[in-house]
């Protein structure tokens, strides 16, 4: 399945020096994503002895064996893969980068440590820019073309069937392709185990490892409501603290993202409770729930793929005041409210008057109430600026990146 970045990477070592930071969950394809952009490239993985011998005597150690000094057989791309699980890896970067960059196309996969380290003291500043990898999308699904300078697709043709798989296996490559339930099963298990047993363990020393498991079936079991810290914390038997704790450990490993509420000019506005979403939707239970999550994914690939592209900086929130009016999700582009969405399961439930409020009260060009089981209309569901128009999941979300 050709991916939708792939245009995009490839347009960034066309045009920048700087090295490409592939980060997101783990199997959502980003080593695959740089073996394809970069196919002559020699990989790195700090996991194999050898490899890591290398990373850890310097970046002189990696260039001899890039055969750096003889230009007639230097290999041009390099890919380190788990670099993360080296002490040292941004100063390794940066000492490579600066002396070696010129000569060499230079891609960072990883997932939660590419995430968290870059937050602080950001030695890289300047040597890299990130890009967020997401599960497939509808858009993928179709097999259609993206226009790495456009907000949206101009022909949406998603089926029924597309969007059906997406809710039903996930949007992680592997299990979404097999296509086969037992697989799934076997595949969403055994990842499972992998974030919890090992990449949590790596990145914390959180010793309560299950009562972090039961916290993410908790928020599972509650994905489209804000968060209860105090009524998390009676479940789990903790401190509300430790549960907020624990959900920044989930969203560090790319097990769930926080939506948080979008608050100005919005009268007796909520602010501080956030919603959590899975980044694999089909962890939640079938129904309303996952189709919101499915929907709220497709919202947070949008907003930082545009970013990525350098289109702008947008933003997903939610909006919610004191009087129950809601609407699920609020895109920002550039500190201004630029579409509203709220979902539904059917396209038989009246239009939100919520939604009509807020598009009116932040003038919002956009709002769209979408129905997940709506059937495709084949429509430009962005030529309705400045009105509330209901639309099915299909037609928005093909049109997406």
């Amino acid at each position: 399945m050709k991916r939708v970045y792939e245009e995009l990477i490839c347009d960034h070592f066309a045009a920048n020096r700087q090295m490409a930071f592939l980060s997101g969950p783990r199997q959502v394809g980003k080593t695959t994503l740089a073996d394809m952009v970069l196919p002559t490239a020699r990989y790195f993985n700090y996991d194999r002895p050898e490899d890591g011998r290398l990373i850890n005597a310097g970046p002189d150690s990696v260039a001899h064996e890039l055969n750096y000094d003889s230009p007639g057989s230097r290999c041009g791309n390099v890919i380190f893969d788990e670099i993360h699980k080296f002490p040292k890896w941004k100063r390794f970067l940066k000492g490579f980068f600066d002396v070696y960059g010129k000569d060499f196309h230079v891609a960072v996969t990883g997932s939660a440590r590419l995430n968290v380290y870059k937050r602080g003291g950001d030695s890289l500043m300047g040597r890299y820019f990130p890009y967020r990898i997401h599960p497939v999308s509808m858009g993928e699904m179709s097999g259609l073309s993206m226009d790495i300078l456009s907000l949206f697709r101009s022909e949406p043709t998603g089926e029924r069937s597309e969007l059906e798989d997406l809710l039903r296996f996930g949007g992680f490559p592997e299990p979404l392709l097999a296509g086969n339930v037992r697989f799934y099963n076997r595949w969403k298990n055994a990842r499972r185990e992998l974030v919890f047993h090992e990449d949590l363990r790596d990145l914390s020393r959180v010793q309560d490892i299950r009562g972090v498991r039961l916290l993410a079936d908790l928020l599972a079991a509650r994905v489209g409501g804000g968060v209860n810290y105090s009524g998390l914390a009676a479940d789990l038997q903790v401190s509300p603290d430790t549960v907020k704790a624990w959900i920044e450990l989930l969203a560090s490993v790319y097990e769930v993202f926080e939506v948080r509420p979008w608050f100005k000019n919005v009268a007796n506005s909520i602010r501080k409770q956030p919603k959590i979403y899975f980044w694999d939707w089909s962890s939640v239970a079938e129904g309303g729930g996952r189709g919101e999550n499915l929907v709220a994914s497709h919202l947070l690939k949008s907003v930082q793929w545009w970013t990525d592209s350098g289109l702008g900086s947008f933003e997903l929130y939610y909006v919610r005041d004191k009087q129950q009016r809601e609407v699920d999700f609020l895109v920002v582009r550039d500190a201004k409210p630029f579409l509203l969405v709220e979902c539904k399961t059917s396209d038989n439930e009246p239009l939100s008057a919520s939604l009509r409020h807020f598009q009116s009260a932040l003038a919002v060009p956009y709002a769209l109430q979408v129905a997940i089981d709506g059937e495709r209309q084949n429509i430009d569901v962005f030529a309705y600026e400045g009105q509330s128009v209901k639309v099915s999941a299909i037609d928005l979300l093909s049109r997406l990146p």
